[in-house]
């Protein structure tokens, strides 16, 4: 047995030997949180994996907080932006001091985060702590590369809904939102995108605003030593200064009838149907959004019925998955289909929309819910197999709610969940007034474009 799945199981015996002890722990590493007087907050975790170090940086800025008109992508853009460089350390001598040190480095924007990451020997820490802390506090860029990657941000765009189900979401969300920023995708809205090159001045008022200590969270996870990380964070980032800027992000009112919208795909492709209901934010003691996500597993899953029905036996759908990603603010509930003749359109939603009206009349048998949430814990704790994988998954957590402890206050949630809730939080949120369907495809018979 290989030593990193050896560790695996460690972490799953650790998370599943006390199944009936409420306190159990499914991320069970030692780690420290520290509150700095400028508002930065440092996580620090053992992962226990030998020499290794990886620096994940989370700052709380995605496209919910792109709340001005005209001003959608930004974020995503600054993805880009960051690694222009600084006075100090510009873009060249960033990338070659990363390379002479072997750490792996990359970023990526979602809705509600950007996070840049580093995998690196734990001996290159301090000075790798050094140079993101000066790039976070000093960024600098001409007019002119500000342009170029305007130019490389609407590239990007143009690939990225080249893919259908980009696009899908894209139509879903403009339908199902009126006031929210998740109206809008990370990538932003193309009108916003194209008018970027002319926007220089707002993009250094939109870093001013956001990358301050307060919507940033450095996490170091792997071969640590808690003491040196934190004094080293408090040495390269403590001075930074805090902001004084906060987004006020709309509330979205309540749907109050459902919704239809048929999109035309510019490229040849099998039609898309998902049908989507206004769900709750992520949350780790309320449990709505937990018991959303063992519904997702348990009815729309790969082992359950309707997937065996439409994907297996029928064989009417090749592609069939729930959308439900964890959000800071309410987010859709999604099940989307794709299938493979658009006769069978009305056949699939039919079939999925008499499992929606399921379960909330039909309790799941309890031995049925308990296998749901041991494969549930099972893979998470299989999935913590390196530093990096927990450093990764820790990120996403990081940006809901910049403190580990959220990882097992959730788990405790799900172990939770009964029967009765599955039937209770369908019955709140599975509603046909908070409905909303859409389908993507070429323009079909009973399916014009862009109509909703």
């Amino acid at each position: 047995m290989s030593k990193f799945l050896a560790l695996a199981m460690t972490v799953l015996l650790l998370s599943c030997s006390q199944m009936s002890n409420v306190e159990q722990q499914i991320f069970p590493y030692q780690s420290e949180v520290y509150d700095f007087p400028n508002g930065l907050r440092g996580v620090v975790v053992d992962s226990s994996y030998p020499n290794l170090i990886a620096l994940y940086i989370v700052v709380q800025v995605g496209s919910r907080n792109e709340v001005e008109p005209g001003r959608s992508g930004f974020a995503h853009l600054f993805e880009h932006m960051m690694f222009r460089g600084t006075e100090r350390f510009p873009s060249e001598k960033w990338e070659e001091i990363m390379q002479a040190a072997g750490a792996a480095t990359n970023a990526y924007t979602t809705d509600d985060r950007t996070v840049y990451h580093a995998i690196l020997a734990k001996e290159d820490l301090e000075q790798i702590l050094e140079l993101e802390a000066d790039r976070f506090q000093n960024l600098k860029y001409s007019e002119e590369q500000f342009r170029t990657e305007t130019r490389a941000v609407l590239s990007e765009y143009n690939k990225s809904f080249a893919d259908p189900f980009r696009k899908l979401d894209e139509a879903l969300r403009d339908t199902i939102y009126s006031e929210h920023t998740y109206k809008h995708t990370t990538m932003g809205y193309i009108a916003d995108v194209e008018a970027m090159p002319e926007m220089y001045d707002y993009g250094l008022q939109f870093f001013d605003r956001y990358y301050r200590p307060e919507y940033t969270t450095v996490s170091i996870i792997g071969d640590v030593d808690f003491a040196q990380s934190k004094a080293l964070i408090e040495k390269y980032w403590g001075g930074w200064e805090h902001g004084s800027y906060q987004a006020d992000i709309p509330a979205e009112p309540a749907q109050e009838g459902p919704r239809r919208a048929n999109v035309e795909f510019h490229a040849p492709t099998l039609p898309f149907t998902e049908i989507a209901y206004r769900g709750p934010a992520y949350d780790d003691e309320i449990i709505d959004s937990a018991v959303l996500d063992v519904i997702s597993f348990q009815a729309f899953g790969e082992n359950s019925p309707i997937y065996k029905k439409l994907v297996i036996e029928e064989q009417k759908v090749d592609a069939f998955f729930t959308d439900y990603p964890d959000h800071v603010d309410p987010y859709p509930f999604g099940i989307v289909a794709r299938v493979k003749d658009p006769n069978d359109l009305d056949y699939v939603e039919a079939q999925i929309l008499a499992e929606i009206e399921s379960l909330k009349t039909t309790p799941i048998p309890a031995e049925e819910l308990a296998a749901v949430k041991s494969h549930l814990r099972y893979q998470f704790a299989l999935s913590m197999n390196s530093t990096g994988a927990i450093a990764g998954t820790l990120a996403h957590y990081l940006g809901l709610r910049r403190t580990p402890e959220t990882v097992n206050k959730r788990y405790r949630l799900y172990d939770a969940v009964t029967p009765e809730d599955i039937q209770t939080v369908a019955q709140k949120y599975f509603k046909p007034e908070a409905q909303t369907i859409v389908r993507l495809g070429p323009v079909m018979d009973g399916m014009p474009a862009e109509e909703q």
